[in-house]
Order: structure tokens, then sequence, then C-alpha cells
């Protein structure tokens, strides 16, 4: 079925070239069936099968007049799931987009004469290291459902989109139901870390900051850390993670980058406050965006309508949260800091570098890191500065770009450079401006607005005063309203990401 390419019909071809370009098309060629083919092309599987045409349509003569169609059909590598032999025929399974947002499995398979069967599993073995690249094949997944999640329909929805392309995929999957708040924490802790290669949340952000800190408290949780992928399967009400690593919120979309993921350093952030540590992976707040999300939990019906409802609320009352602040900035002007993002685009390294990189300073058998500018009990570091704030409207720290979909906060993250991205706004700028920052996030112009004050840090001590109780949030989590520092660590978690180093985000100009 291999193509035959003429030498002779232009004097300037090369003929070895095109030998070359004869023996690439055979050896990516393998017949099958009476009238059919399949070859690897650039990043698509071609399945050539002339019983494609028999089919009729509607529209020509109401369907009596046979109609040829595409003798070709395109299969995306990255949805190619497994591929296999038996004793007479081949089956490639893949992930079929029924919708824009929604893939189901479907197979294609075929008869294998008896003389192709060693050829055909060489051509199986390339098709799948094409597929997967430097992603890890044959998963060992624990999965976490929160049975609330998704208004109570994670489980249904697992069973559904997510669970069969975890199967197609030959991955090996271990499921368990959470019980209550901070059962995900206790399930991470008791783990066995060489028994899995990632823990999947079928859940909301809760569930995976739960993990991170379960892990966080095993013996040795930079082992556990390093080697565990923590991952989302979108059922809850926020998604922000897997909106930064798989770019949606579809459960079955989400599914196949888990599948295809590749292993990706984590910068995570220990937390501070009183005697407790904890670790945070996506931001945290005090201020307008807090009392907006924790603020109105008694709205949740409304979904993410609900943060804007209670921006605007707040808004109105120009409502101004007044602390003493201390931070460690490491880029604090923002074409310094675009320059660092854009830096960061080119970077190809293969995933084992980018990890040997980020896991340098850790050692197996350790628990977390020690702290370099030590707790909110201890005395302010050397070289901070504690500055008050006493008109402060919003202060928001990210790791990750998104915190909702079309809300990316923070353009300039990067999953491992070892920075938080600070953004603070005054409290008592005009409605006007304060409107305009709501859209901007959503048009992508919010970074570049004056009176957007946009740093990236490596740690920072806050005071909240003036009050006695408010909201801090913690990923969307609530912690007392009390003093806290924070202080990020390169590369200290691991999570699945399309690209294995940037987040499925716009950024800036010169990212595609």
């Amino acid at each position: 079925m291999a193509t035959e390419l003429p030498t002779d019909s232009d004097p300037f071809v090369d003929p070895d070239i095109v030998e070359e370009q004869q023996d690439f098309a055979r050896e990516s060629t393998l017949a099958v069936g009476r009238n059919a083919s399949l070859t690897l092309g650039t990043d698509s599987l071609i399945v050539l099968d002339e019983g494609f045409v028999h089919k009729r349509e509607t529209s020509n003569c109401c369907g009596l007049v046979p109609s040829k169609t595409k003798t070709t059909r395109a299969i995306p590598l990255f949805n190619v799931l497994w591929a296999e032999l038996s004793e007479f025929d081949i089956t490639i399974r893949y992930a079929h987009p029924t919708s824009r947002n929604v893939v189901r499995v479907a197979y294609v398979h075929y008869d294998i004469d008896k003389s192709e069967r060693r050829r055909a599993t060489a051509w199986i073995a390339v098709l799948l290291d094409r597929a997967y690249g430097e992603s890890q094949r044959n998963k060992r997944i624990k999965v976490l459902i929160n049975p609330y999640g998704g208004k109570g329909n994670a489980h249904k929805w697992y069973l559904r989109d997510i669970e069969p392309i975890f199967a197609a995929a030959r991955c090996e999957v271990d499921v368990e139901r959470t019980q209550f708040q901070g059962h995900a924490a206790e399930i991470a802790e008791k783990l066995d870390t060489d028994a899995y290669d990632v823990i999947a949340s079928c859940s909301g952000d809760g569930l995976p900051h739960e993990v991170f800190n379960g892990l966080g408290r095993k013996r040795d949780a930079r082992r556990a850390l390093s080697k565990l992928a923590v991952v989302q399967l979108p059922c809850g009400t926020g998604n922000a993670m897997s909106w930064n690593l798989n770019g949606t919120d579809s459960t079955s979309l989400s599914a196949l980058c888990v599948v295809k993921g590749l292993q990706t350093p984590l910068d995570l952030v220990s937390i501070t406050q009183g005697d407790r540590r904890t670790l945070s992976f996506l931001s945290q707040s005090v201020g307008i965006v807090a009392e907006s999300d924790l603020g109105t939990d008694n709205i949740r019906w409304m979904g993410s309508v609900r943060f804007t409802y209670g921006f605007l609320v707040r808004l109105l009352g120009k409502t101004v949260y007044p602390c003493d602040l201390a931070v460690q900035v490491e880029i604090g002007e923002k074409a310094a800091i675009k320059e660092h993002y854009r830096a960061e685009l080119s970077n190809r390294a293969p995933t084992h570098e980018r990890r040997e990189h980020a896991s340098s300073s850790s050692h197996e058998g350790e628990g977390l890191p020690l702290l370099k500018y030590g707790t909110i009990g201890d005395k302010l570091p050397e070289g901070w500065e504690m500055v008050p704030y006493d008109k402060l409207g919003n202060f928001y720290v990210g790791n990750m770009a998104y915190m909702a979909p079309d809300s990316e906060v923070f353009p300039a993250t990067l999953p491992n450079d070892g920075y938080l991205d600070l953004v603070t706004i005054d409290g008592d700028i005009k409605r006007t401006e304060s409107i305009q920052s709501l859209m901007a996030v959503e048009k992508g112009t919010f970074f570049d607005m004056p009176h957007v004050n946009y740093r990236k840090i490596s740690g920072y001590r806050i005071i909240p005063k003036g009050r006695q109780n408010g909201c801090i949030s913690i990923d969307g989590e609530r912690i007392p309203f009390e003093p806290f520092q924070a202080e990020v660590h390169r590369g200290l978690g691991t999570v699945l990401s399309r690209s294995g180093h940037i987040y499925e985000a716009k950024g800036f100009s010169g990212r595609q």
C-alpha cells in the first residue's frame, strides 16, 4: 500500500532522498484487511479504507443513489489510547470527539495476515511510542471521588466519561469515595508511594488541596510529592486546576489529558499560621476576591456568577481591607516579568531534566523542606520591611494562571519558576476602574492596567487589621482571619500537564 515516488519526473530530485522517503513510507504504513491500510503521519494515524465509500447520503436523491465519501480517517496521535495484536487481528482504541467538549472511546479493527504479524508487532510499538512520547503508559491511578462534587454527579460522571478512557488506555485504577472533609488528606498520607503513579481527584479544587497536604504529612514527603502526580478530573464548581493543566473542564477530555499527561514539577507554597503549616498549590487571597468567593457560599446555587455578584456588591461599597504587609520581591517590573515568561516558552528540555533540576535540593526519606524565611511566629526575615496598607482593596497571590474559566488573573505564572505572582490593587480607586478591571481579566488586558501592581515574589507576611472578622482564602478554602506567612518551594510537587512546562493559558504575545 506504500506509495512509490517517481525519480525520473524531476532531474533535480536526489535519488537517495527519494529512496529514504520510500523506505519511510513502507515502514510507516501497515496493510490491513483487503483494501485498507494504517499509516503513521506527522501527528495523526491515517486510516485508509475503501470500505468507507459504501455509505449513502440522504441528501442525494433521498439516499437511493450511492455517493462516495472520504476513504480516509485521521486520528490524532494524542487521541490514540492503545493498540494490540491478537492471533488474527489488530485493534486500535482511541478517543473519538462526539462534540466540542466530549470524547468517547472508539476503535478500528482489522484482520492481519499471518505473514504480516512480525511487522505488525513492530508497527504497533512505533505507534505507541509516537502516541505517548514522553508520557508514561499504563499509569497506576488512585482515583478519589467526592460524592458531593458536581451537585452529587461526580460518581456518575466518572462511570460515564472517565472510567472507559482509563480502561481503554490500559491504566490500573483503584477507586475510593471520600466520606468526610479531610478524608482525601488521610488517604494520601497513608498511601503506598510505590504502588501508584497518579492521584486523581474527581472533584473541584478542594480535594487536590487535601491530597497535597496529605502527601506533605508523610515521613518521606519530598519523595512522595515528587513521585506521585496530583491531578484533577473536574467534577466541582471550581475546576481551576484542570483549566490550567488540561485547558478544559470537560471530564472526558481531562481523562484523556491524564492518560497522555507529562510529569511536570509544580511549585508549592508553605503557609504558616499560628502553629500550623499547610501547603497551597493554587492561590491565596485577602480582600475583595476572598470575600467574593468565601462570602457567597450561601448562593453557591448561582454557580460561577456568584463570584461576580459578590464582587459587585463589595465594589459599590468601596470596601477596603487594611493590613500590614512585608514582601520578598524577586521581579518587580512588568517588562522584566514578561521577558521572564517568554524565556520559558522556548524551554524544550526533556521532562526528566526539568524534574532533576526541580528536585536537585530534595533527598529521599526527608519530610517537607526547611523554611527559608521561618514561620509567622518568628521575627521578620532579614531584608523584609513591614509596610502599612490602610486602603488595600485586593491582595491576590497566584501559582496558576486561571482562577476560573476565562479568568486569567495571573498570565505570567509558570509551574516551576520558583516564584509566586502577586497582584495588589488599592480599594479607593474609582468604581469605573474596578469594573474595568473585572472586564479586563476576560479580555486579557488586566496585567497592563496602570493601577494593577503585579510582582513576582518568593515569600510574604500579611497581618490583617482594623476588623475582627474577614475572609482569607487558601486554594479556595477558608482559614482563620489571622496573620500568616507564605514561602514558595520550587518544584516540590508534581502534576500532569499537556506541555510539561507551561500552563494552558494565553500568557503574553509570542505564545501560540
